[in-house]
């Protein structure tokens, strides 16, 4: 399987998504997928074994327990792939930041009227009385 097949998936997506914060149980990843994308127990398990199937987690037993973790090696290659289009949103991103840059010293210039303080408005009525 294709890993952007693997990753097309939102499912599969958000289980990398939270393994991406470190090892968690597979009862705790079926706890949280089965609350957002209200799917069985056992479709969880099809999706956790596909990641692992295509080496995008591994696995380790720890009594009943199956602790699951990311594997950085196919979203490595899923990195060198986009790394051909980084120029695109790159562009993009250093325009940006050119704009914002611009903005701030727009406002950085701009003179702000100055309000009068309780105090300034108080001596200025007494001396008008």
């Amino acid at each position: 399987m294709h890993a952007f097949d693997i990753l097309g998936d939102p499912v599969r997506r958000r289980v990398l998504e939270l393994l991406a914060d470190g090892e968690q149980t597979s009862g705790a990843l079926a706890k949280v997928i089965r609350a957002e994308f209200a799917i069985s127990q056992p479709a969880v398990s099809q999706h956790l074994r596909v990641l692992r199937d295509n080496g995008f987690t591994s696995v380790r037993a720890e009594g009943v327990r199956r602790y699951y973790a990311v594997e950085p090696g196919p979203l490595s290659e899923v990195d060198l792939w986009l790394n051909r289009f980084r120029r695109f949103w790159n562009q993009r991103l250093d325009a940006l930041e050119t704009e914002l840059a611009r903005g701030r010293r727009a406002a950085n210039s701009t003179v702000l009227p100055k309000f009068d303080t309780d105090d300034d408005h108080a001596d200025r009525t007494a001396k008008e009385m």
